[in-house]
């Protein structure tokens, strides 16, 4: 059911500036309100695959993503935002609920040029790997025995039950972080909790200390739980390298009777 209440909340304030402000006051008002009341309403109907949609609608009408789609707009006015609207929901849109499988949580998109497309670590076709998915590479490789990829799209990863979720799916460009603590953290920890509580036998991929403060919303009684420091050149070779997760992940699938997932991008 619509909550109500937020657009009573914002009929009532229309109606205090009609009695309470000079016309062009009221003007400007009427114009932030009515702004505001097309982000509540758009958020009832997101733009999101429909297995999510109905775990999520809380979430699309609650105050704090409200809040969170004027800020977006407002963002939007003054920079560049990445990455493009259509792509922010790509994980979920390449990833049903009922069919993930394996979760890798990152923490921001790419700030730079054409990177970002909505699937952590990923980019699109023809765009230069980053550092941290060039390591990802060498140690699927290492770990699997196959050619180091020289593509760094893996849409063909999310399609075979690999969530690739940011926990902040939205930044500025060159701006690295910008977007925190904006409501889109709060969005993804939901996200973690839905999967964790609605669904078991899950392989959740935590490589970093911020991937890893996620564990505490993981039930770890109903779901595997892979941990590594982060695949950046600054940590790497401290333990990312050798973690054989890859294989660790199809180990768990295969014993569970599920489909393994195939690593090679080429």
């Amino acid at each position: 059911m619509i909550k109500r209440k937020n657009i009573f909340k914002y009929y009532f304030y229309l109606a205090n500036f009609v009695f309470t402000h000079k016309k062009t006051t009221l003007q400007i008002n009427i114009t932030t309100l009515t702004t505001q009341l097309n982000c509540y309403m758009e958020n009832i109907n997101p733009q999101i695959e429909e297995s999510w949609k109905k775990i999520l609608m809380n979430e699309f009408q609650s105050d704090y993503f409200s809040s969170l789609k004027i800020f977006l707009i407002e963002e939007k006015k003054r920079y560049t935002i990445y990455p493009p609207g259509s792509k922010i929901f790509s994980a979920f849109n390449m990833t049903p609920f009922d069919k993930v499988k394996v979760i890798i949580l990152g923490q921001d998109p790419y700030h730079g040029p054409g990177q970002a497309h909505g699937l952590c670590f990923s980019v699109p076709n023809g765009i230069h790997q980053p550092p941290s998915l060039i390591n990802i590479f060498k140690e699927i490789s290492s770990d699997l025995n196959i050619p180091v990829s020289k593509i760094g799209n893996l849409e063909n990863w999310a399609k075979q039950g690999v969530l690739l979720l940011n926990a902040t799916l939205t930044v500025r460009a060159n701006q690295a972080g910008s977007h925190q603590k904006r409501g889109w953290e709060t969005f993804t920890d939901v996200v973690i909790s839905k999967l964790s509580i609605r669904r078991e036998g899950l392989i959740f991929i935590l490589w970093g200390n911020y991937a890893q403060a996620k564990h505490s919303l993981i039930d770890a009684t109903r779901h595997h739980i892979l941990k590594s420091v982060h695949p950046s050149p600054l940590s790497a070779s401290r333990g990312f390298f050798g973690c054989k997760h890859f294989s660790k992940t199809n180990d768990i699938l295969r014993q569970s009777g599920k489909k393994e997932i195939d690593w090679n991008i080429v």
